[in-house]
């Protein structure tokens, strides 16, 4: 994991390259999203090659713990950047050990030191600091230092103690799923427990199924799996899910009742999700189940940023504290509610916004996200959170979005808004916010609304309108505006913690 273009393939490709059971290097099938690396000692290492963060946090989320070390490329001439942080954020939310690995260290600004105390910002501390992280200075062009980052992977695997019986039915994880037109459908499976075969009867996530083939990292046809080996399964009635469980079964019908029942509970899960995160997260405090408050916060500057970090790690009494997984500037995007679904966490927009796509995910999985432009609104919330006396008179309602796609200059009217209603609706009188790349310039009164030349109370999604603000010109083609009204809030949680 790590950055855009700090080498995360070009290491992969290297390693991949000192398998000694398969001297070419591009001798291994990559749509398996994992490999195997067999050394000259004879010991294995498998590679997770995850399609990005969002996939690696997606597979915790459903509670698989899929990895047991993650290798954080930071290259030595760019330093730490935003993935990286946020690489570091998705490891220490799936409480996976890390090892750094210093990449190009060969080209020329290259600073390998300033790598090093640029993570003690994000409390990744190396050896060589007074820590207990592993670090390795590679170049994976040059392959320098390859022999070493193994050598780092094995000791950690050492100190961890980690051992698996293969004795013994097994259990895994599935990695990726698909459907196949000549195959049905096909799993990517990294058994973890145990060994898979042939003929073998499974369970994976709501699915079942009976083992037909089984095919290695090379696309090889093999009768059986040993943990830690990635292999695709064929034998399916469904498509499972990243993340989801792989467990064999004694029986065909023991498969089929607990996929049933998984089915059911799954059904009756998505009827009953009437309870917003928050709220059941407040739940889950008064309980005792948990001992802290997550949060992620997306702001409009680094200053505004910052400052939320400072003041919300303050916020704890006795039992319960604030605790922020992960912060940035700019839209509230798909990875931030990813990461906030698997850490049950709330998402704070701070004179940002969700975009469109992350919007609906929020939506779809129950992912709570506030909004905010006051930051003491920000602290007085999460402090009535601690204190289990979340009590919102007031919540903001959204009824829908609008892009601007024309502005037009109206004699003594001023500049009106050519607009298409994208999403819900927007009514006339509520209040508004013109977003510019997802970021709020402006916030008041949508004062008319008309369509075509004719005053009207709402306009729905999918319908042209003009719209007029109170006290603002500066529209440009592309903002998006966000009508929303306040609505009283009659429920009162209240709880000792």
């Amino acid at each position: 994991m790590g950055h855009v273009d700090h080498g995360k393939t070009s290491l992969l490709d290297a390693l991949r390259s000192t398998n000694v059971a398969d001297h070419e290097s591009g001798g291994i099938t990559q749509h398996i999203g994992a490999y195997q690396v067999t050394l000259a000692s004879g010991q294995k290492v498998t590679f997770i090659d995850t399609p990005g963060h969002e996939a690696f946090t997606a597979m915790r989320a459903r509670g698989a713990k899929v990895t047991d070390l993650v290798v954080l490329v930071v290259a030595a001439n760019d330093s730490v950047m935003p993935q990286t942080i946020e690489a570091i954020n998705h490891a220490k939310a799936a409480g996976v050990p890390i090892v750094v690995a210093i990449n190009k260290i060969d080209v020329p600004g290259a600073d390998p030191q300033k790598v090093r105390l640029d993570l003690l910002q994000h409390e990744v501390v190396v050896e060589s600091m007074g820590g207990d992280v592993l670090d390795v200075e590679v170049s994976a062009k040059k392959r320098i230092n390859l022999d070493k980052l193994i050598e780092a992977i094995l000791l950690q695997a050492e100190v961890l103690d980690l051992k698996a019986s293969p004795n013994r039915d097994a259990e895994g994880v599935v990695i990726e799923a698909r459907m196949d037109k000549g195959r049905g459908s096909v799993a990517t499976v990294l058994i973890q427990k145990g060994t898979l075969k042939v003929g073998d009867i499974f369970v994976s996530g709501n699915e079942w199924g009976r083992v037909r083939s089984l095919f290695n990292d090379r696309g090889q046809k093999v009768l059986k799996a040993l943990p830690s080996e990635p292999v695709e399964v064929i034998g399916l009635q469904g498509t499972p899910s990243a993340g989801d469980d792989f467990i064999v079964v004694d029986t065909e019908s023991r498969a089929r009742e607990i996929s049933a029942y998984r089915q059911r509970k799954a059904r009756e899960l998505l009827q009953v999700k009437t309870m917003s995160s928050a709220e059941h997260l407040l739940a889950q405090i008064k309980a005792g189940e948990i001992k802290e408050l997550p949060v992620l916060i997306k702001g409009d500057v680094q200053g505004s940023v910052e400052a939320l970090n400072g003041i919300l790690s303050k916020i704890a009494n006795n039992e319960v504290k604030v605790h922020v997984l992960h912060s940035g500037v700019g839209a509230i995007n798909e990875s931030d509610i990813t990461l906030a679904r698997a850490s049950k966490a709330i998402v704070i927009g701070f004179n940002v916004r969700a975009n469109p796509t992350a919007r609906e995910m929020a939506k779809r999985d129950g992912v709570d996200i506030r909004y905010y432009s006051i930051i003491y609104d920000v602290a007085d919330d999460m402090k009535k959170a601690v204190e289990g006396l979340l009590e919102p008179e007031l919540r903001e309602k959204i009824l829908g979005y609008a892009e601007i796609r024309q502005v037009i200059s109206v004699s003594k009217v001023g500049k009106v808004a050519g607009c298409m209603v994208k999403e819900g609706l927007v009514k006339r009188g509520a209040k508004v916010r013109i977003l510019r790349d997802s970021v709020v310039v402006y916030t008041g009164q949508l004062s008319q609304l008309k369509r075509f030349k004719d005053d009207v109370k709402e306009v729905k999604e999918g319908f042209e309108c003009g719209m007029s603000f109170e006290n603002f010109d500066d529209l440009k083609v592309g903002d998006m505006v966000e009508c929303y009204e306040m609505e009283e809030i009659a429920v009162k949680l209240t709880f000792d913690v």
